[in-house]
């Protein structure tokens, strides 16, 4: 079960969760492309070991436990793998 950012995130893309992230699983990154052009951030279903840490710095509560994600929201987690090409 890996973490999930989902559209609390758009537009509003803080990094503190890249920060928070021990295993760098959340991208793009201020100073990595394609950031700018990006509407939100996006975890990488595959490198992430559910933690959690990136949570609770989510400043837009953005960021659930796949199993906890609101079905209004399940889109959300094809999003994230499509970033990564899974």
């Amino acid at each position: 079960m890996a973490y999930v950012i989902a559209e609390p995130c758009i537009g509003t893309k803080d990094t503190a969760c890249v920060d928070a992230c021990p295993v760098d699983c959340i991208h793009p990154k201020k100073d990595e492309a394609p950031h700018a052009e990006q509407e939100q951030l996006f975890i990488d279903p595959v490198e992430c070991i559910d933690c959690g840490a990136c949570v609770p710095v989510c400043p837009v509560s953005a960021i659930f436990a796949a199993d906890d994600l609101p079905e209004k929201w399940a889109s959300y987690t094809e999003k994230n793998a499509t970033y990564f090409g899974r």
